[in-house]
């Protein structure tokens, strides 16, 4: 169940970026649109299930909610440099080699010699397939090296706020249902202080609700499958959804792509695919 709670995530997060880009607004605006319909959906859920909640539980999901904003806010500013097909291969890679490193030495989660082969061999090939999607066939101008520098130093940041929202949960093991409410409330209270000079109460704050509902969605996913087949495995399944953002990225939002760069895409994703199946086997 814990893979299919995993899978569930990759759909609702690779579909994120492309709804968000399609509703408009600046990175400001999407960011905060998006905790709103976040705490939206941890209210209702909260009220439908009732969890039990203490101050050390709220804290650690109001810390996590606010590394979650630094991670999507810069993820979100790295678009207008690098493109949606390839800011989210690049992302996945950093993400998945940041939480895959501390569920293996942290969280000792892939304890055989079977289980240690075979994540190694997966990861690498999803860190190879995300690499492979976002490769280029020509060499850019000046301006297009500069874009990759600052578009790549903005994605470390991201990095980092990711990696930390997730495992931050993990560490001190608040379940999914736990850590939804206050997750949001750290989201919300996040996004307002860094987007209220840019005026974030406008009309594309309120379309990008919308997304909100469906990274809450695959947030609560993800938080289920947790304690079900640990940090490496969900995480690095749930981001197997780069697949549905980098077509996307060329096929519906017109990121111009030569033909040559279209096949490394294709077989990227097939690379991605096939790490996501064979991290299925590292946990029974």
């Amino acid at each position: 169940m814990g893979i299919i709670w995993a899978l569930i995530t990759a759909v609702c997060w690779g579909s994120i970026v492309l709804v968000s880009e399609k509703l408009g607004g600046d990175f400001h605006s999407q960011t905060f649109g998006m905790t709103l319909g976040a705490l939206l959906f941890s209210i209702v859920a909260f009220f439908i299930v009732q969890p039990d909640l203490n101050i050390t539980v709220f804290a650690i999901g109001i810390v996590s909610g606010i590394f979650w904003v630094i991670g999507q806010r810069n993820q979100f500013a790295s678009v207008d440099y690098l493109g949606v097909s390839k800011i989210v291969p690049l992302s996945t890679g950093m993400q998945l080699f940041g939480t895959t490193l501390f569920g293996v030495i942290v969280f000792h989660e892939w304890k055989t010699t079977t289980e240690i082969i075979i994540g190694i061999i997966a990861i690498c090939a999803i860190i190879a397939g995300a690499l492979l999607t976002s490769r280029r066939s020509e060499q850019g101008d000046q301006k297009d090296k500069q874009n990759f520098k600052k578009g790549l130093t903005i994605l470390f940041i991201s990095t980092i706020g990711y990696v930390t929202y997730v495992v931050i949960i993990r560490w001190f093991e608040v379940n999914g249902w736990q850590a939804i409410l206050p997750q949001a409330v750290g989201m919300f209270i996040g996004a307002l202080v860094l987007s209220f000079k840019h005026k974030p109460f406008n009309k594309y704050s309120y379309r990008n609700i919308l997304t909100g509902l469906i990274w809450s969605t695959g947030n609560l996913t993800l938080l289920l499958s947790l304690p079900l087949i640990g940090i490496a495995t969900s995480f690095s399944l749930s981001q197997t959804g780069i697949i549905i953002s980098t077509l996307g990225g060329i096929f519906l939002l017109g990121e111009k792509r030569s033909k040559k760069e279209i096949i490394w895409v294709i077989s990227g994703c097939v690379l991605i695919i096939a790490g996501g199946i064979m991290l299925g086997f590292t946990k029974s």
